[in-house]
């Protein structure tokens, strides 16, 4: 993900960013987070209470205790199947769609509109929100869950395979094209095969991200691990609470050194040619030849569908069950019309968006505190770089609402323990982003200001500043873009913003609520990444 942030940002940077733009959006966010720390009544004392709230609970949850080991090993397995089956789905589906979003689509422009809105919506809902529908829709368990997933997960996969597909080079496609080759003959020989490197990337990436929102969907009644959370938090039971937070950390720990793993050997097949390429040359043009890439990509390719395929049947999937679950679609489309916006719709909305942007701001500058520790332009200290990067993978392995669950636990009811749950996310993202992108940089000039006997400060500032600033303006509108979507959800657990009012809204069949939240947080994300775009283009 980082990189196809990076390459956007290589890819426009003509020249400096020009002044005014590039010192309108700092202004902005610092603005919003004036108003943010008013409205959360974000105080040092009270920061300093809070903290001392915050221990007391970890106290009382020591030691941890997991409790019947096989009954969370097996929740936790289940988690796995929900994320595997709903980021495989999401794939397929996703494939199809950026196809037709993409702007190098020549069929009807009618397909190409309806796939861009499906792949809008449903990236602009997370997935814990679509969990919530999907269980009044499907019931409780790991159904309900995997289809958040995947409807969530469409939205992000399908965004990025069609930036990526938007990106080739259109002579292999337009000279398929010139000898007959239909659309999807095209499709296949030119634009997915080039791209599946890329592809497979983001689908890794997705699934990273899809096991850690899997592990808290049973908060909502949607399965996996969360269930055994929510009771030992509901019971007030919090050593065996500490212990599950603990199983999950583990879990996403060695699922996240596994896609990394994974990662890095796609990405040397990929490299071993400078094209990628489906097949092997041989002597024979027109026989298709194997090699070890190829054989590799095959095998990867039938363990990814079986798994996808042995996933699906651990969500109790039956078609008896969807065929009753179409009567309760046809229940709940009805009661979204039409959508009703109160003004405490309005205002659970706003109070969003201010925690996830004021969050943003605090985020960003811890990340790069973090960032600049952490890499060799500044402070050239191994020890120091590796604790840092050791903390902030811990720091993503835990879940947004996790942290606020314990926040409201030791706090109370409100924004600020949302607001404490987002800013640790964000510093924890943007420090990874903002790490990943100085260590890319162009280290010409930093040599070249060293020779001439500059300072570290001064090469930083100098050397490596201006080359960083568009990533860094970029990184940071990603963050606030997924930490508004987290915002929605915290007030589930009652952790302020809107969260509480769509689960209320599901939990009474008030569906025209639903709706209008629903509706209102669409158009927030899509504000926003409107706003990104012309940071892309005006600034970056």
């Amino acid at each position: 993900m980082v990189d196809v942030l990076n390459r956007e940002s290589r890819s426009t940077r003509s020249g400096r960013p020009r002044p005014l733009a590039a010192l309108a959006i700092p202004v902005a966010y610092l603005a919003v987070t004036l108003f943010g720390m008013w409205w959360i009544d974000i105080r040092p004392a009270a920061v300093a209470a809070g903290f001392g709230d915050i221990a007391n609970l970890i106290a009382r949850m020591m030691p941890p205790s997991t409790g019947e080991v096989s009954s969370l090993l097996s929740l936790a397995v289940e988690t796995l199947w929900i994320a595997i089956a709903g980021t495989g789905l999401a794939t397929i589906a996703s494939i199809f769609l950026a196809a037709a979003a993409s702007r190098h689509f020549s069929g009807p422009r009618i397909v190409s509109w309806v796939a861009r809105g499906i792949i809008i919506v449903t990236r602009a809902v997370p997935s814990l929100v679509f969990a919530i529908i999907f269980v009044r829709i499907f019931g409780l368990g790991p159904l309900a869950g995997g289809m958040a997933i995947a409807f969530h997960s469409v939205g992000m996969i399908g965004k990025m395979m069609s930036d990526i597909f938007e990106e080739q080079d259109p002579a292999p496609r337009e000279a398929i094209a010139a000898v007959g080759a239909n659309r999807a003959q095209n499709f296949i020989a030119t634009t997915l095969s080039r791209a599946l490197p890329a592809v497979t990337s983001v689908v890794l990436y997705r699934l990273d991200i899809n096991i850690r929102a899997s592990a808290v969907l049973g908060l909502v009644g949607a399965g996996g691990i969360g269930v055994a959370l929510q009771t030992a938090i509901g019971s007030l039971d919090y050593q065996r609470a500490a212990g599950i937070i603990c199983v999950i950390v583990v879990m996403l720990l060695v699922l996240e050194l596994v896609s990394v793993l994974v990662g890095r050997t796609v990405s040397e097949h990929a490299d071993d040619n400078t094209v990628s390429q489906l097949y092997a040359p041989t002597a024979d043009r027109l026989a298709i030849g194997w090699n070890r890439g190829r054989v590799v990509r095959a095998a990867g390719a039938v363990v990814a569908m079986c798994l996808v395929f042995v996933s699906l049947t651990q969500l109790s999937f039956t078609p008896e069950r969807l065929l009753r679950a179409w009567e309760n679609v046809g229940t709940l489309l009805a009661g979204f019309i039409p959508p009703v916006i109160t003004g405490d719709v309005m205002l659970g909305i706003f109070e969003s968006v201010i925690m996830a942007l004021t969050a943003t701001t605090f985020g960003v500058i811890g990340g790069l505190v973090i960032a600049v520790l952490s890499t060799r332009h500044l402070v050239r200290f191994a020890p120091l770089a590796i604790a840092l990067r050791g903390l902030v993978v811990l720091m993503r392995a835990i879940p947004d609402i996790v942290y606020a669950l314990v926040f409201v636990a030791a706090l109370g009811l409100g924004p600020f323990p949302g607001f404490l749950a987002l800013a640790i996310s964000c510093i924890a993202l943007a420090s990874k982003f903002f790490t990943d992108s100085l260590q890319n940089i162009d280290p010409v000039p930093l040599r070249a200001l060293e020779a001439t006997g500059a300072g570290r400060l001064h090469v930083f500032v100098s050397g490596v500043w201006p080359q960083f600033v568009p990533s860094f303006i970029a990184n940071s509108l990603f963050t606030s873009d997924l930490a508004l979507r987290e915002s929605a959800v915290l007030g589930i657990v009652g952790a302020g913003g809107i969260g509480f009012l769509l689960d209320e809204s599901v939990a009474t069949l008030n569906y025209q609520v639903t709706a209008g939240i629903l509706i209102g947080l669409v158009v927030a994300v899509v504000a926003l990444e409107s706003v990104a775009r012309w940071a892309r283009k005006r600034v970056i």
